[in-house]
């Protein structure tokens, strides 16, 4: 069952993806949460993935294996690093602090282009909101990292979905 919903899911966001395409002036996000990461210390503030959050990153990677993405952003922290960089295949991965960063410039500078943005489980539901200008979107649970948000902008209009998969 998880195959088919998985399959399902890829198809849907294959699809989209496609659509965005066909009309240039359509910008297509993808944004997830970080991959599991290692709890071991309470006090490490930047851990690295887990074993988990490793085979995560590459079902992720697997995905996303037919998106040809233009741009990969992602946070300055381990977790969020080691999620992109399976997907990106050694592809340039460009830092943001979601704390700076200008929605309507991250828009405007990547118009027509397919983007994925890798943050934490208060930062994406945010970069969501912000990207559709309303308020939509929760912090995630900290125990969730499947959650797949995807955003396409075309002519000012929004395309929003949300999707869960990969347990």
């Amino acid at each position: 069952m998880k195959k088919i919903i998985l399959f399902i899911c890829f198809i849907f966001t294959f699809s989209l993806n496609a659509q965005s395409h066909d009309d240039t002036t359509c910008t297509s996000i993808y944004l997830i949460r970080h991959a599991e990461k290692d709890r071991t210390d309470s006090n490490n503030s930047n851990p690295h993935l887990n074993s988990l959050g490793e085979e995560r990153s590459l079902r992720w990677k697997t995905f996303f294996k037919n998106i040809e993405f233009d741009e990969f952003y992602s946070t300055n922290y381990h977790r969020t690093i080691e999620t992109i960089k399976p997907i990106s295949n050694g592809r340039e991965i460009v830092i943001y602090n979601p704390s700076t960063i200008n929605y309507k410039d991250f828009i405007l500078n990547n118009k027509g282009k397919t983007i994925l943005v890798v943050g934490h489980s208060n930062t994406i539901p945010k970069f969501a909101n912000n990207l559709i200008n309303e308020k939509i979107y929760q912090n995630i649970s900290d125990t969730n990292n499947s959650n797949l948000y995807v955003i396409n902008i075309c002519e000012n209009s929004e395309i929003i979905n949300r999707l869960y998969f990969i347990k």
